[in-house]
């Protein structure tokens, strides 16, 4: 029997489907949100077939007048998801493209504490994906783009719109672009770190979600933990892992 996760986040929904007693992943899915969620969900989900769905993410409630399903938060999707791909993890740091989570595990992989920035898109992946288009370039690349700047700069507000105003003033003083992304870089792992910091960071540290894939905000983790980190194969994919998981211990009750 299967099972099946769904992350129904701002910027991109996934799935993954899940062997109830094996717990192997069968499929991984995903589509964009765009601004028919609800439509995304159904097409994602189309040809699917689980005996359990479980919901997590920003939308998770949207299925709920749609499809059978439960939910879950994303604080305990995150958590379960990365303590099934590392074991040995004992706190998360989860950046999306809405909020950002910190997350500390007990010895049993339960979450202990945690801390979230959902008021507003400061220092998630929507900060970034806003910058990189207002440097032109896409938000796959910005990281990339990031690593080839030198540090030296500084980006004092998390705010977007003053975020974009200090860089706009940057570069009429004659800042190399490149300088300037490494500095917005540079403020979003300030910002997560700090939250991360509060919860504890004792033991193996996994990054998860979709900012997990920017390779310049993993390197400034790293630098700043002065430890590696664990990074699954497919970051954004934990939080429905954790959904698909939580799914399968329904079923075993």
């Amino acid at each position: 029997m299967a099972v099946c996760g769904i992350d129904v986040g701002s910027r991109t929904i996934k799935v993954v489907v899940m062997d109830q007693d094996t717990k192997r992943i069968r499929e991984f899915r995903k589509v964009e949100t765009t601004y028919t969620p609800v439509d995304q969900c159904l097409k994602v989900l189309n040809g699917l077939a689980a005996e359990r769905t479980v919901a997590t993410g920003y939308g998770r409630k949207l299925l709920q007048n749609h499809v059978k399903s439960d939910s879950i938060t994303e604080i305990l999707a995150h958590a379960l998801g990365a303590g099934h791909v590392f074991p040995e993890s004992r706190s998360v740091l989860d950046i999306g493209g809405q909020d950002t989570k910190a997350i500390s595990l007990d010895s049993l992989g339960r979450v202990a504490k945690f801390e979230m920035n959902d008021r507003c898109a400061a220092g998630t992946g929507k900060f970034l994906e806003f910058m990189a288009t207002s440097f032109q370039i896409p938000v796959e690349r910005f990281g990339d783009f990031a690593l080839e700047g030198k540090p030296g700069l500084s980006i004092n507000s998390m705010c977007t719109v003053f975020a974009e105003s200090e860089a706009t003033s940057l570069m009429a003083q004659g800042h190399r672009p490149r300088d300037i992304a490494l500095a917005l870089h540079q403020s979003v792992v300030k910002r997560s770190l700090s939250m991360l910091k509060r919860v504890s960071v004792d033991g193996p540290l996994v990054f998860s979600g979709g900012v997990a894939m920017n390779l310049c905000v993993r390197q400034l983790v790293e630098k700043e933990m002065k430890s590696p980190i664990l990074v699954a194969a497919e970051p954004d994919m934990v939080g429905a892992l954790g959904a698909a998981l939580y799914a399968a211990q329904l079923e075993d009750r």
